[in-house]
This record gives structure tokens, C-alpha cells and sequence, in this order.
């Protein structure tokens, strides 16, 4: 499946796009900061946290996206794509640790409840304004975050800012309306929970991609089922797909086609076929076909 080019904002190059993002991320976070500490709300410190550790994350990102957008060279033979997995799996770690501190911070809360009483009211005005930035910064990350692992895990940190921000804006009402404080604490429990299940998530496509497993979704069986099904192709074995990130799949297979075909010249028309085959129906654009005769491999057998 392949998207059309959006108009707009988020038709920008990922770089822009985590630019722009950075910006309202780090404005919401000043927002946040102050809130907190005006209100007293551990919740809104929570989502602060949360909103510097995606800051962090965006800076994180927006330098692995430098670097992965420079060209391949004798040393990086694949290029620099690979630093956006590895950015992505900083990101994770961080928000793993962060939802740890927040759920430690939460609990000390619920077992020694504070004397200070939380301004339910500010503290829902400072949450307002945060669901409707992380809105926007999630509405211009949502396309580039379908082919970038590195943006991916922006917009999911994003995800969470915004269903934090939910859920403080439902523990304010809570407060304004009842005075019940410890809406606060249990809020910054849901925050907690909300986070460390993405990353969790985002860890183990990093560790998928960089143990070099099969992109989700591809079925291997099929692809080598399709290059069968080529006119000229007898075997294949020694099939192999992976991904340097998400979105850039590659394939490697060996190719036993008939042997009058070597004899007709016939074998580089069959190699663009299958090349093109696979940049068709299964989207993978980088593609190496070793195409072998059939007594090549009998000699392999035996050797």
C-alpha cells in the first residue's frame, strides 16, 4: 500500500516535522512546569515529566534523523539509517524510566498524602492547553511516523502526552467539582500505566529490526511462493528479509532458474522481473537476486 503525498504541514520532511513538533512540545512543557508548581498537582508534574522526557526524545531524534539522511559510504555500506533505531531505543528507555518514577512518586503520594491541597481549577486550564498542542504535534507527525521508526517513537511519546493530558483534565474536574485530592495521585498512576506499555512496545520493534527479524506483516512463505510462480525460476532458497528501519526492507534470495535461459541472455530480463515483482506487490524496494543454474546447485550439494 502506498499513501498519497499529504498537502500541507505534515508533507514536510521528517527533520521539519520533529522540528515543528520540538517547538510545541517544548512550550506545553514551560506551560506544565509552572502549572505544577502553582497548583500543587502531582499529575501535571507527572505529564511535565513526561513532555521534557519527549522534548529529550525529540532532540534525540531529530539527531538520528541528521544522521541517518547522510548517503552511504565505504564504511556504512547501507548507509546511516540504522542511527534512527538506535534513537528510538534510547527514546524507549527513557520513558521506561520515567513511568517508573512516576509510579513510585505516585504511591509515596497515596501513602503519605500531602497536606497541600491541589488548585483543581488552573490545574485543568494548564491540561486544556496541553491536549490541544499535543493535537496538533501528533496531527504532524501522524504520516511521517508511518514509514520512520525514529518518528514513530516520537508520535508515540506524543500519543501519551496526549491521553496524559485526558487524564489530568478528568482528575481537575474531579477536584474542582469534589475536592477529592486524591484524584491527583491516581492520575498520575494512569499516567504511569499509559506510558511504560508504549515503550515497552517501541523496545520491541527496536529489538525486532536490529535482530534482524522479518518486517511485521511479511510473510516469507508468500514472497518465495511468488518468485516461484516466475516463469523460468525452478528453485529458490537461502531467502532472507529484514529491515535497516521501519519503512526499508531488504531482501536477499537465490535464484535457480533454467538453464537455457543463461543460454538465451535471457537471465537480466528475469532479474529486473523479479525485481520489479517484489518492489510491486510486497513493497520492498532493495532486492538481491543470486541467480544460480540448475547444475550450480546439484554442485553445491555435493561439494
Amino acid at each position: 500500500m502506498h499513501d498519497h503525498a499529504p498537502a500541507g504541514i505534515r508533507g514536510g520532511h521528517p527533520r521539519r516535522l520533529l522540528a515543528v513538533s520540538l517547538g510545541i512540545t517544548a512550550t506545553v512543557l514551560i506551560v506544565q512546569l509552572v502549572g505544577a508548581i502553582l497548583t500543587g498537582s502531582l499529575a501535571l508534574l507527572a505529564d511535565a515529566g513526561h513532555m521534557f522526557t519527549d522534548s529529550s526524545g525529540l532532540v534525540i531524534a531529530l539527531i538520528a534523523a541528521s544522521v541517518a539522511a547522510r548517503p552511504a559510504d565505504e564504511r556504512q555500506t547501507y548507509g546511516y539509517q540504522r542511527a534512527e533505531v538506535f534513537g528510538a531505543l534510547l527514546n524507549a528507555v527513557i520513558l521506561i524510566a520515567l513511568g517508573a518514577w512516576i509510579a513510585v512518586e505516585a504511591v509515596g503520594r497515596l501513602i503519605r498524602p500531602a497536606e497541600a491541597e491541589v488548585q483543581g481549577l488552573p490545574m485543568l486550564v494548564v491540561a486544556i492547553i496541553g491536549l490541544v498542542a499535543n493535537g496538533v504535534s501528533l496531527y504532524v507527525l501522524s504520516v511521517a511516523q508511518r514509514t520512520s521508526i525514529n518518528v514513530r517513537g516520537a508520535y508515540l511519546e506524543v500519543l501519551g502526552d496526549l491521553l496524559g493530558s485526558f487524564v489530568v483534565i478528568i482528575a481537575a474536574g474531579v477536584i474542582w467539582l469534589t475536592g477529592w485530592m486524591t484524584a491527583d495521585a491516581v492520575a498520575s498512576l494512569v499516567i504511569a500505566a499509559l506510558i511504560v506499555p508504549r515503550a515497552i512496545t517501541l523496545l520491541r520493534e527496536v529489538f525486532a529490526v536490529l535482530g534482524e527479524r522479518a518486517p511485521a506483516g511479511t510473510k516469507v512463505t508468500d514472497i518465495r511462493d511468488h518468485i516461484l510462480g516466475t516463469e523460468g525460476v525452478v528453485d529458490v532458497h537461502d531467502v532472507h528479509v529484514w529491515q535497516l528501519t521501519r519503512g526499508a526492507p531488504v531482501f536477499t534470495a537465490h535464484v535457480v532458474v533454467a538453464t537455457d535461459y543463461f543460454a538465451d541472455d535471457r537471465a537480466g530480463l528475469l532479474l529486473s522481473q523479479l525485481q520489479s515483482c517484489l518492489a510491486r506487490h510486497f513493497d520492498v524496494e532493495h532486492s538481491t537476486f543470486q541467480l544460480e543454474p540448475a547444475g550450480h546447485v546439484e554442485h553445491e550439494a555435493h561439494a
